[in-house]
């Protein structure tokens, strides 16, 4: 009996010391990375096609260039994913489902694993009707059976590899497109309102127009793949910049830039089969040309060149790792359209009845007819995603995304870096942010291009931004306008109150104090424009400016008296010639004042003091100070207020002497605590232009601290 217990506890501890073994053998196991990529031709055979992307109908007949959905497979062991780009302006959402489906049949991928995006080429076959566009029917039937064969002939390809990512700033080839127009020069919508006051291709500096309506997402980021030995089998490019322009039917540049790259990449990938792909980021509002310089010549070639020039060098500071963790979440959300009014309804109504062919010839006939999709399909659902790979974030939004909106994402994702994909998984028009929609233009107009809800935008950002924080498994990051040289000496000053402006969306306008003077913004502002130099703040979350288009920001500064000082940066877009007074960029007295009984520093116009700073302290006294220096065009100044008693002192750009000097008495009303920024209290002759960093103080300023604290934003 003794003898068969011992046998039996000899044989448990044999099995426990194996089953340990193995259990160590397995946990010593790692895991292997895998990744496929495969690129296939979808250019189109029969000829003529429909070509989408302007307001009206077009047909070509000619290939210039072929077109290819690219494809690019990711499996960590656990999960996998594919990420496919195809050179499409657009694709709607029952499109990309019927090609998920058709791979998840032949894969085992799931549907919720695949993001589909198009590059946005305004030169292929129409596959999604919009505007003055209908569908190439044959060409879109052909579609979905050629992406799904892009992901299967990518998974079919995976082996171990290698993964690695790089962002780097690329601001000299994309540039914001929308433009704000001068009060004087609003525009005309397609209904025949007088609603633009930003419009996109304004020309090059065209006078009509003061300043761009938004930042531009300067960053190119790149996710690369390689074998075990090192060489190259993928890479994933993704930047903002809408497209070039070429003629039908193209890839447009995005090709060009693939097989650029893949030249460039050719040495290290020897007989490695490689694919490259460049993929659309969050591009609305921007485009390659500088409007705010004079008209630049570039072929597309160049431009292609010089944007894969820029990846490659990111491409070579490329930290490599053997394995990271894979993550994917999706989410669908279902919005409303900005649906016509019965009044609007009955204009499109009349205009397509009176229309002598189904085809749209103008504007007003391709908005009547978008006004009856809006009416018959009031509402739509998106498909959002977000990926985790290793750090590296990314997120698919069916929509056309400001740059402004990518930046939100961007600076607050808890993954550095995010690509952004615009017109993935669908196609659901602009999402302007909902300030931009108070500016009016073509991207605000409401259509299928245009039709969602006035505040799609940040319910997409906030769903995005969940989505991220699920696969990183972590909180988002908090955005945080840097602190560089200038605010900082600022702040050693102790102001009662310091608003930055560099905001991503309103209306509060932040104190940076700790007297909590939060301010309003108005309808009229722009938000997170370049503002003035300030050393030490630098990168996508970099110091902003708000830019003051017939909106102002408003605040209450309880307490302070006739001894007080206000300093702030501005940038003027309004020539002096336009208006009596150009515009008063700081004002006190009581809101809506009918005689602006208060005192307000700003700029001359025909009136008076015309392109130079003047003080005037309302309507009443009607004493009017003005300086002698001429004010700029879109050039950043700096002007500081300073008030002693009767005693005024206005200073420009640092010198010790001042620019207005004399006496002025004080219209203030009893208890009038209000301050405006970007206007007058009474609303007259508003700010057009960027203002930065006003801080005010219950004190005067000596010249001293002037000069200090420009000194550090402009070194002597």
């Amino acid at each position: 009996m003794v003898r068969r217990y011992v046998t039996i506890a000899l044989i448990n501890l044999v099995v426990a010391v194996c089953g340990q073994s193995e259990g160590t053998a397995q946990a010593a196991k790692k895991p292997v990375f895998r990744a496929g990529a495969a690129a296939v031709d979808i250019t189109p055979t029969e000829f003529p096609v429909i070509v989408s992307g302007g307001f009206l109908e077009r047909k070509s007949s000619t290939l210039h260039d072929p077109l290819h959905a690219r494809c690019l497979v990711l499996d960590d062991g656990t999960t996998r994913l594919a990420v496919v780009v195809v050179d499409s302006l657009m694709m709607p959402r029952e499109l990309i489902d019927d090609a998920k489906a058709q791979a998840e049949k032949t894969t085992g991928i799931p549907a919720d694993r695949m993001l589909v995006a198009a590059t946005h080429t305004h030169s292929a076959p129409s596959v999604c009707g919009a505007l003055g566009s209908g569908v190439d029917e044959r060409y879109a039937a052909k579609l979905p059976a050629w992406i799904a064969q892009t992901i299967e002939r990518a998974n079919r390809g995976l082996t171990p590899a290698r993964i690695g990512w790089a962002a780097v700033a690329d601001p000299q080839h994309t540039n914001c497109r929308r433009w704000i127009r001068r009060p004087d020069r609003i525009g005309t919508d397609p209904f025949g309102d007088e609603t633009v006051r930003a419009m996109m291709h304004p020309g090059y500096q065209n006078p009509d127009y003061v300043g761009p309506a938004g930042p531009k997402d300067p960053l190119l980021t790149v996710l690369a793949v390689q074998t075990p030995e090192g060489r190259p089998v993928a890479v994933l490019a993704n930047y903002s910049m809408h497209y070039f322009g070429s003629q039908p039917v193209s890839a447009d540049y995005y090709g060009l830039f693939c097989q650029k790259l893949a030249d460039l990449l050719a040495p290290a990938a020897g007989q490695t089969p490689l694919v490259t792909v460049m993929s659309q980021g969050t591009s609305g509002d921007l485009h390659w040309m500088d409007y705010s310089r004079p008209a630049t010549s570039i072929h597309i070639d160049q431009y292609a060149q010089q944007v894969a020039q820029v990846a490659f060098d990111a491409y070579r500071k490329i930290a490599y790792r053997d394995w990271v963790p894979l993550a994917m979440a999706e989410r669908k959300l279902t919005l409303q359209r900005r649906v016509p009014d019965e009044k609007r309804l009955a204009w499109a109504k009349k205009i397509i009845a009176e229309m002598p062919s189904p085809l749209p010839r103008n504007r007003p006939e391709v908005y009547a007819h978008e006004q009856i999709f809006l009416h018959e399909q009031p509402q739509r659902e998106l498909k959002l995603q977000a990926i985790r790979v290793g750090d590296l974030g990314m997120v698919a939004m069916p929509c056309e995304v400001f740059g402004l909106t990518g930046l939100k994402i961007k600076i607050q994702s808890p993954l550095e870096p995010t690509m952004n994909f615009e017109l993935a998984n669908g196609a659901e028009g602009y999402i302007p942010p909902p300030e931009q929609h108070k500016l009016g233009g073509y991207t605000t107009w409401p259509a299928r291009s245009a039709g969602l809800e006035v505040q799609a935008e940040p319910t997409i950002v906030a769903a995005t931004l969940e989505l991220l924080e699920q696969v990183a498994a972590r909180p988002r990051r908090t955005a945080v306008e840097p602190l560089g040289m200038y605010a900082r000496s600022v702040l050693a000053s102790r102001p009662v109150a310091y608003w930055r402006l560099g905001e991503t969306a309103g209306p509060q306008a932040a104190d940076a104090t700790e007297h909590n003077h939060q301010g309003v913004y108005e309808d009229g502002v722009a938000f997170a424009l370049e503002g003035m130099p300030d050393p030490g703040a630098s990168g996508i979350a970099a110091h902003r400016a708000a830019h003051f288009a017939g909106g102002r920001m408003k605040a209450a500064l309880a307490g302070l008296g006739d001894t007080y000082s206000v300093e702030l940066w501005f940038s003027c877009g309004l020539p002096s010639d336009a208006r009596a007074v150009t515009g008063y960029l700081f004002s006190r007295g009581p809101d809506g004042s009918p005689d602006a009984a208060g005192e307000h520093l700003g700029i001359g116009g025909t009136h008076s003091h015309q392109g130079k700073l003047i003080f005037f302290n309302g309507n009443t006294p009607n004493e009017l100070l003005g300086g002698t220096t001429d004010i700029q065009l879109r050039v950043w100044n700096y002007a500081v207020l300073v008030r002693e008693g009767r005693r005024l002192r206005v200073y420009l750009n640092g010198k010790r002497s001042p620019e207005i000097s004399g006496e002025a008495a004080s219209n203030l009303p009893a208890g009038a605590d209000q301050v405006f920024v970007g206007g007058r209290n009474d609303r007259r002759f508003n700010f057009e232009g960027k203002v930065d960093e006003v801080a005010v103080y219950d004190r005067a300023l000596s010249p001293e601290e002037i000069d200090r604290h420009y000194t550090t934003a402009r070194p002597r």
